[in-house]
């Protein structure tokens, strides 16, 4: 999903994928100790009942779900790299097929996602116009306005 990728945690990264029914997919990378911590922590319960919450390992990943997510987790290196989403949107065959399939770019795929390379680097911020020289910053509403 386009301005979906946002950093996690201090130096992981996050997006989300969707699909043409409106279906979503979360990818979530990020540097720490181990993918079984996934299966550690529990939600928050819900109205005062405990959570359904199971986890469990299957082959090289840690599968997690409740009553209304679930998440595959896979160490790469010193990553963990979490795919989750919605049980009603996505099935458990579908995530572990995704979770198996993230990988690190290549140059190949970059192209395809990234502007080519020197187009906007350098480039100084465009003059807006509106914003004061001193104050706050906010800005000046009357100038250029057309009545």
């Amino acid at each position: 999903a386009r301005q979906s990728v946002g950093v996690i945690g201090d130096d992981g990264f996050g997006s989300v994928y969707t699909t043409a029914e409106g279906g979503q997919i979360q990818l979530r990378v990020e540097r720490r100790a181990h993918a079984g911590a996934d299966c550690t922590k529990d939600p928050a319960p819900a109205g005062g009942q405990e959570p359904l919450v199971t986890c469990e390992r299957d082959g090289e990943q840690w599968y997690r779900a409740t009553e209304s997510g679930h998440a595959y987790a896979q160490e790469q290196g010193d990553l963990v790299v979490t795919v989750s989403g919605a049980r009603e949107e996505v099935d458990r065959a579908a995530l572990r097929g995704a979770a198996l399939a993230a990988h690190r770019a290549d140059d190949h795929e970059l192209d395809q996602v990234l502007p080519p390379a020197g187009e906007a680097s350098g480039r100084q911020p465009v003059e807006r116009g509106d914003l004061p020289p001193v104050g706050d910053g906010a800005p000046n509403n009357d100038v250029g306005a057309s009545g």
